[in-house]
């Protein structure tokens, strides 16, 4: 069946056991919400030819689209995404659970050759740092950096965490590219702290032990296997191992900041800085002797003078993904991080920005 932009507001895809097929493989692989809202907003006349199959489809004439969203499409969905309850329509009414969707691979833009005779800097990371065009800091980053002299190669992918990223091939796919020389920079966070199984199984353990925990899978790659779940440290380290191996260099970024306010011990408002996530990178990262580069304490810094009330139209889906103008922010912010670090990156910048 042929499903228009209104039918495919009625399918909340990421709540729901959405999972995409490859078409290099024929494999069916996880679909995150993030994807399908960012694909049909990039390809807004092709919306009308999505086809799905084995999905009852049920009218839905009282759904209409959210203010400010192109083409009518929900805000990302996730653990850390907007108010709407997860697997709920706009009326209330549970949508129905698709047992499979046909759909083109999508979020997965071309990723431009690189030159083999330059060293390369890898992104790696979840939505805030790729999702649809121009909406991750990641995309916005090679404008800093003299290309003729190195490779920018943003491999960030939409709705993954440190585990899915590695659970779903990715990493091992990037890990491919890397050679020595070149450079990774790790940022995680925001999806780690999802469901360890269900139809979303990309949680970890929190902190940086050595804990375990199996866990029965439904969907994904373990799907009808018990999956041995480690901490969000255990997979990390696997990184930085791996990296290292070949002969390249990883650096640690901190997340992204979230426009949450709220006040100080003096009554001030300020955005939200700590995360248990960045401590765990940061102790791996003095432990190791590597660099964490703290972004988020600089893009706290610059949206706090900024104030609040313009800091939060560069979030216009939700309180963690930003607008275009907000991951160009995002990306000076790393920028400046790594200035501050005194990275030997800086050394690859067409010009380095004023440090605040």
């Amino acid at each position: 069946m042929r499903v228009t932009t209104t039918a495919l507001m009625g399918l909340v895809l990421a709540q729901c056991a959405g999972y995409c097929q490859n078409p290099e493989s024929g494999a069916a692989s996880p679909l995150a919400w993030e994807d399908v809202a960012s694909w049909a907003n990039v390809h807004p006349t092709e919306t009308d030819n999505i086809i799905f199959a084995n999905v009852p489809l049920i009218p839905n004439p009282s759904a209409s689209p959210d203010p400010g969203t192109p083409n009518g499409i929900l805000p990302a969905a996730g653990s850390h995404d907007g108010p709407r309850a997860p697997g709920v329509l706009p009326n209330g009414v549970p949508p129905p659970t698709p047992t499979q969707v046909n759909l083109p691979q999508i979020n997965l833009p071309n990723d431009p050759p690189l030159d083999p005779k330059l060293p390369t800097l890898f992104i790696v990371g979840d939505s805030t740092a790729r999702n649809g065009p121009d909406l991750g800091w990641g995309d916005h980053l090679a404008h800093y950096f003299d290309t003729a002299r190195i490779n920018v190669a943003n491999r960030a992918r939409a709705g993954r965490s440190s585990r899915s990223y590695i659970d779903e091939g990715l990493w091992q796919k990037t890990l491919a590219e890397i050679k020595p020389g070149d450079y990774v920079l790790l940022q995680w966070g925001h999806n780690d702290g999802g469901d360890l199984g269900g139809a979303k199984p990309r949680g970890d353990l929190p902190g940086d032990g050595d804990a375990t925990q199996d866990v029965p899978q439904t969907t994904g790659p373990y799907a009808g296997q018990t999956e041995t779940i480690h901490t969000y440290g255990w997979y990390n380290r696997k990184y930085v191992a791996d990296i290292e191996a070949k002969g390249a260099t990883p650096i640690f970024l901190s997340m992204t900041i979230r426009d949450i306010w709220a006040p100080d011990a003096n009554g001030i408002n300020r955005i939200e800085r700590e995360s248990n996530y960045n401590a765990v990178m940061k102790k791996i990262a003095e432990e190791d002797h590597l660099a964490f580069i703290d972004m988020a304490s600089v893009e706290a810094a610059r949206l706090e003078a900024t104030g609040e009330e313009k800091a939060k139209l560069l979030f216009p889906i939700d309180h963690t993904h930003t607008s275009p103008e907000g991951a160009e922010l995002n990306a000076q912010s790393v920028v400046i991080g790594l200035e501050e670090a005194h990275s030997p990156l800086v050394a690859y910048l067409k010009a380095q920005l004023p440090l605040p």
